[in-house]
């Protein structure tokens, strides 16, 4: 099959595509290309003057309250949202069921449905709330579902209040554990 195009016209088309080729080629001219050399990352590169990589200060952003140094303000949590003592609290208080999903900086934790072993036919959810940086009694809130099994599907029942307070009370005596600990180093 022929090309629309007549020959010389052909010709023409060919001759930017060489140009650019040309170009490209020409920018790749050795004064363009950095030498490494092997002292690039020993110490006297200049890497070793970052601030904070050889004294340990902390310096960036800390993820997760994982500073380098033992000085940050582990009390309000120095890379959450909330307070660290009463995250750490609920997590371990909660456990014993499996995590749905933890948003430290909203202070959210959900878990997911539980059964327990003695009580066939019924499970239960939870949802902690982490409210504030300071370790206060009212600093936390969980709400408990219960729902029990009828015929094949799960039917939502009422939970006693003191289901949920008495997990508040173990989440702060948790945190307070956590804190005195914490105190002693």
């Amino acid at each position: 099959m022929m090309s629309a195009l007549p020959r010389p016209a052909r010709r023409l088309s060919v001759i930017p595509c060489c140009l650019g080729a040309f170009a490209l080629l020409a920018a790749c001219s050795p004064e363009n290309i950095r030498d490494v050399g092997r002292d690039e990352y020993t110490s006297g590169s200049g890497r070793s003057t970052v601030p904070g990589r050889l004294t340990g200060a902390d310096d960036g952003i800390i993820l997760l309250g994982t500073a380098r140094s033992r000085q940050a303000d582990a009390g309000a949590g120095a890379g959450l949202g909330v307070n660290a003592f009463l995250w750490r609290a609920t997590l371990d208080t909660l456990a014993f069921m499996p995590l749905a999903s933890a948003d430290p900086f909203g202070g959210v934790i959900i878990t997911d449905w539980y059964s327990p072993p003695g009580a066939q036919g019924e499970r239960f959810k939870a949802t902690a709330y982490v409210m504030g940086r300071q370790l206060r009694s009212d600093g936390v809130r969980v709400a408990v579902f219960r729902q029990v099994r009828s015929g094949a599907g799960w039917v939502d029942a009422a939970v006693t209040p003191a289901t949920a307070s008495e997990l508040e009370d173990r989440v702060l005596a948790r945190a307070r554990e956590l804190r005195s600990q914490t105190a002693g180093r």
